[in-house]
Protein backbone atom coordinates (compact mmCIF):
# COMPACT_ATOMS: atom_id res chain seq x y z
CA UNK A 1 0.00 0.00 0.00
CA UNK A 2 1.20 3.49 -0.86
CA UNK A 3 0.13 6.51 1.23
CA UNK A 4 -0.23 10.01 -0.16
CA UNK A 5 -0.67 13.30 1.69
CA UNK A 6 -2.80 15.85 -0.09
CA UNK A 7 -3.34 19.49 0.79
CA UNK A 8 -7.06 20.16 0.62
CA UNK A 9 -8.73 23.57 1.09
CA UNK A 10 -11.97 23.53 3.13
CA UNK A 11 -13.80 26.86 3.30
CA UNK A 12 -10.59 28.83 3.08
CA UNK A 13 -8.65 26.60 5.55
CA UNK A 14 -6.01 24.13 4.47
CA UNK A 15 -6.13 20.65 5.89
CA UNK A 16 -4.41 17.33 5.25
CA UNK A 17 -6.12 14.42 3.60
CA UNK A 18 -4.52 11.04 3.88
CA UNK A 19 -5.37 8.76 1.04
CA UNK A 20 -4.31 5.33 0.05
CA UNK A 21 -4.04 3.59 -3.24
CA UNK A 22 -3.93 -0.14 -3.43
CA UNK A 23 -1.93 -1.43 -6.35
CA UNK A 24 -2.99 -4.69 -7.87
CA UNK A 25 -1.08 -6.74 -10.36
CA UNK A 26 -2.48 -8.27 -13.49
CA UNK A 27 -2.98 -11.95 -12.90
CA UNK A 28 -2.31 -14.54 -15.55
CA UNK A 29 -5.81 -15.99 -15.01
CA UNK A 30 -7.64 -13.06 -16.65
CA UNK A 31 -10.63 -14.09 -18.76
CA UNK A 32 -9.99 -13.93 -22.51
CA UNK A 33 -11.51 -15.79 -25.44
CA UNK A 34 -8.12 -17.41 -26.00
CA UNK A 35 -7.06 -20.51 -24.08
CA UNK A 36 -3.98 -19.79 -21.99
CA UNK A 37 -1.18 -22.26 -21.59
CA UNK A 38 -0.15 -23.68 -18.25
CA UNK A 39 3.36 -23.86 -16.84
CA UNK A 40 5.24 -27.03 -17.68
CA UNK A 41 7.98 -28.50 -19.85
CA UNK A 42 5.83 -27.31 -22.77
CA UNK A 43 2.90 -24.95 -22.80
CA UNK A 44 0.10 -24.72 -25.33
CA UNK A 45 -2.11 -21.72 -25.90
CA UNK A 46 -4.96 -21.41 -28.36
CA UNK A 47 -6.23 -18.20 -29.95
CA UNK A 48 -9.32 -17.57 -32.03
CA UNK A 49 -8.83 -15.75 -35.33
CA UNK A 50 -11.65 -13.97 -37.12
CA UNK A 51 -11.78 -11.86 -40.25
CA UNK A 52 -14.44 -10.03 -42.21
CA UNK A 53 -14.56 -7.69 -45.19
CA UNK A 54 -17.08 -5.00 -46.11
CA UNK A 55 -19.19 -5.11 -49.26
CA UNK A 56 -17.14 -4.23 -52.33
CA UNK A 57 -17.71 -3.92 -56.08
CA UNK A 58 -15.54 -3.12 -59.07
CA UNK A 59 -16.10 -2.25 -62.72
CA UNK A 60 -13.27 -2.66 -65.22
CA UNK A 61 -12.57 -3.25 -68.90
CA UNK A 62 -14.24 0.02 -70.01
CA UNK A 63 -13.27 1.64 -73.31
CA UNK A 64 -14.02 5.10 -74.72
CA UNK A 65 -16.72 5.26 -77.41
CA UNK A 66 -16.21 7.17 -80.66
CA UNK A 67 -18.77 7.62 -83.44
CA UNK A 68 -16.33 9.37 -85.81
CA UNK A 69 -17.63 10.21 -89.31
CA UNK A 70 -20.90 8.50 -88.53
CA UNK A 71 -23.39 8.43 -91.42
CA UNK A 72 -26.34 10.41 -90.00
CA UNK A 73 -28.81 8.21 -91.88
CA UNK A 74 -27.62 5.12 -89.97
CA UNK A 75 -28.22 4.75 -86.23
CA UNK A 76 -24.99 4.46 -84.25
CA UNK A 77 -24.42 1.69 -81.73
CA UNK A 78 -21.35 0.67 -79.75
CA UNK A 79 -21.35 -2.31 -77.41
CA UNK A 80 -18.54 -3.44 -75.16
CA UNK A 81 -18.11 -6.32 -72.76
CA UNK A 82 -17.02 -5.22 -69.31
CA UNK A 83 -16.31 -6.79 -65.96
CA UNK A 84 -18.53 -6.06 -62.97
CA UNK A 85 -17.67 -7.88 -59.75
CA UNK A 86 -19.35 -7.92 -56.35
CA UNK A 87 -18.12 -9.72 -53.24
CA UNK A 88 -21.52 -10.07 -51.58
CA UNK A 89 -22.90 -13.55 -50.87
CA UNK A 90 -25.31 -13.22 -53.80
CA UNK A 91 -22.80 -11.35 -56.05
CA UNK A 92 -25.55 -8.75 -56.53
CA UNK A 93 -25.06 -5.14 -57.60
CA UNK A 94 -26.86 -2.14 -59.02
CA UNK A 95 -25.55 0.28 -61.60
CA UNK A 96 -26.31 4.00 -61.81
CA UNK A 97 -25.32 5.91 -64.96
CA UNK A 98 -24.92 9.68 -65.10
CA UNK A 99 -24.09 11.80 -68.12
CA UNK A 100 -22.28 15.11 -68.29
CA UNK A 101 -25.33 17.02 -69.52
CA UNK A 102 -27.64 19.23 -67.49
CA UNK A 103 -29.21 17.28 -64.62
CA UNK A 104 -26.84 14.38 -65.46
CA UNK A 105 -28.50 13.85 -68.86
CA UNK A 106 -26.95 11.56 -71.47
CA UNK A 107 -25.90 14.28 -73.92
CA UNK A 108 -22.94 15.31 -76.04
CA UNK A 109 -22.08 18.96 -76.62
CA UNK A 110 -19.97 20.96 -79.07
CA UNK A 111 -20.09 24.00 -76.79
CA UNK A 112 -23.08 25.51 -78.59
CA UNK A 113 -25.61 22.71 -78.99
CA UNK A 114 -26.26 19.32 -77.43
CA UNK A 115 -27.49 15.99 -78.75
CA UNK A 116 -28.72 13.04 -76.67
CA UNK A 117 -27.56 9.45 -76.68
CA UNK A 118 -29.00 6.41 -74.93
CA UNK A 119 -27.37 3.87 -72.63
CA UNK A 120 -28.29 0.21 -72.23
CA UNK A 121 -26.95 -2.43 -69.84
CA UNK A 122 -26.95 -6.22 -69.86
CA UNK A 123 -25.72 -8.38 -66.94
CA UNK A 124 -24.17 -10.75 -69.51
CA UNK A 125 -21.06 -10.17 -71.61
CA UNK A 126 -21.11 -10.10 -75.42
CA UNK A 127 -24.53 -8.46 -75.84
CA UNK A 128 -25.48 -5.78 -78.41
CA UNK A 129 -28.67 -4.70 -76.65
CA UNK A 130 -29.87 -4.50 -73.09
CA UNK A 131 -32.19 -2.70 -70.72
CA UNK A 132 -32.30 1.08 -71.10
CA UNK A 133 -30.79 3.07 -68.25
CA UNK A 134 -32.29 6.26 -66.88
CA UNK A 135 -29.83 8.97 -65.86
CA UNK A 136 -29.11 9.04 -62.11
CA UNK A 137 -31.42 6.10 -61.41
CA UNK A 138 -30.09 2.82 -60.04
CA UNK A 139 -31.08 -0.38 -61.78
CA UNK A 140 -32.84 -3.14 -59.93
CA UNK A 141 -30.53 -5.70 -58.38
CA UNK A 142 -28.41 -7.60 -60.92
CA UNK A 143 -26.14 -10.62 -60.42
CA UNK A 144 -22.50 -10.74 -61.48
CA UNK A 145 -20.96 -13.86 -62.91
CA UNK A 146 -17.42 -12.57 -62.26
CA UNK A 147 -15.25 -14.76 -60.07
CA UNK A 148 -12.65 -12.04 -59.46
CA UNK A 149 -12.56 -8.22 -59.58
CA UNK A 150 -11.11 -7.89 -63.11
CA UNK A 151 -12.47 -11.05 -64.78
CA UNK A 152 -8.86 -12.16 -65.21
CA UNK A 153 -7.50 -15.69 -65.53
CA UNK A 154 -9.46 -16.44 -68.71
CA UNK A 155 -12.79 -15.51 -67.13
CA UNK A 156 -15.48 -14.11 -69.43
CA UNK A 157 -16.64 -10.50 -69.08
CA UNK A 158 -19.69 -10.34 -66.86
CA UNK A 159 -21.72 -7.49 -68.41
CA UNK A 160 -22.31 -5.40 -71.53
CA UNK A 161 -22.51 -1.63 -71.91
CA UNK A 162 -24.27 -0.36 -75.03
CA UNK A 163 -24.27 3.28 -76.17
CA UNK A 164 -26.60 4.32 -79.02
CA UNK A 165 -27.45 7.44 -81.05
CA UNK A 166 -30.60 7.74 -83.12
CA UNK A 167 -30.56 8.99 -86.74
CA UNK A 168 -32.69 12.01 -85.77
CA UNK A 169 -30.02 13.09 -83.25
CA UNK A 170 -27.13 12.41 -85.62
CA UNK A 171 -28.94 14.44 -88.30
CA UNK A 172 -29.22 17.41 -85.92
CA UNK A 173 -25.44 17.62 -85.45
CA UNK A 174 -23.34 20.26 -87.25
CA UNK A 175 -20.87 18.74 -89.73
CA UNK A 176 -17.20 19.18 -88.87
CA UNK A 177 -17.94 19.90 -85.22
CA UNK A 178 -16.80 17.57 -82.44
CA UNK A 179 -19.41 16.65 -79.82
CA UNK A 180 -18.12 15.25 -76.55
CA UNK A 181 -19.37 14.17 -73.17
CA UNK A 182 -18.68 11.75 -70.35
CA UNK A 183 -20.64 8.84 -68.95
CA UNK A 184 -20.10 7.83 -65.32
CA UNK A 185 -21.06 4.33 -64.18
CA UNK A 186 -21.49 3.77 -60.45
CA UNK A 187 -21.60 0.12 -59.31
CA UNK A 188 -22.96 -0.54 -55.81
CA UNK A 189 -22.74 -3.97 -54.15
CA UNK A 190 -26.05 -5.32 -52.85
Amino acid sequence: MTCHLLNVRFGGKVGLLIGSIVLSSVTPNMVFAATQGSQGSTSTGIINISASVPNRAQISGLMDVSFANQDPTTAASSSQSVCVWSNTATKAYTITATGSGNSSAFTLSNGTSTVPYSVEWSPTGGQTSGSGLTASTATSSLTSGASNPTCSANASPSASLIVKMATSDLGAMSAGSSYTGTLTLLVSPQ
